[in-house]
């Protein structure tokens, strides 16, 4: 009778075990293959989109403009423009923009030019160097733009800046 107790005991105690181990696997595959999925949703970050737009009538005088390349720029194509002082203006993700110069280079003193530009949704910076010099100065170089949400799009660029 001690050695049949002795067997069921053993018996039923493996028997849980195996249902324990099924159960617990199917889970933890089940939760494991959630949060994979999820995870991958949440990496993925919009495109900026940056489109050209007509040279804004909100400038006068002395100015910046840049198209994505030059024969973007020789058909009017402008991706960037600003009044050399307070505001830049932009189309960005079907919007036209104004927004505020932060910082710009002295252009003359080293040949390079920089420009930090912000508003509420976009960060962004423009550099470039000096190609030629006559009344006007021709520049190439790059923009990087930047979201909130870690999206950043980058593009060369090809413009002027004079008076």
């Amino acid at each position: 009778m001690r050695y049949l107790i002795i067997f069921f005991s053993a018996f039923l105690l493996t028997a849980c075990k195996k249902d324990k181990e099924t159960v617990s696997g199917a889970v933890s595959k089940d939760s494991m293959t959630t949060v994979h999925d999820s995870a991958k949703v949440g990496a993925t970050a919009e495109k900026i989109l940056i489109e050209p737009f007509p040279f804004p009538k909100e400038i006068k005088e002395c100015s910046c403009y840049f198209a994505k390349n030059k024969a973007d720029f020789e058909a009017e194509k402008y991706i960037y423009a600003d009044d050399a002082g307070k505001t830049a203006y932009m189309k960005l993700d079907g919007k036209r923009l104004a927004m505020n110069l932060i910082s710009s280079s002295d252009m003359e003193a080293d040949e390079e030019l920089s420009k930090e530009i912000e508003s509420g949704d976009y960060k962004i910076s423009v550099k470039g160097k000096k190609i030629k010099k006559e009344e006007a100065l021709l520049f190439e170089g790059t923009m990087t733009i930047e979201k909130p949400d870690g999206s950043i799009e980058t593009t060369p660029i090809y413009g002027e800046c004079g008076c």
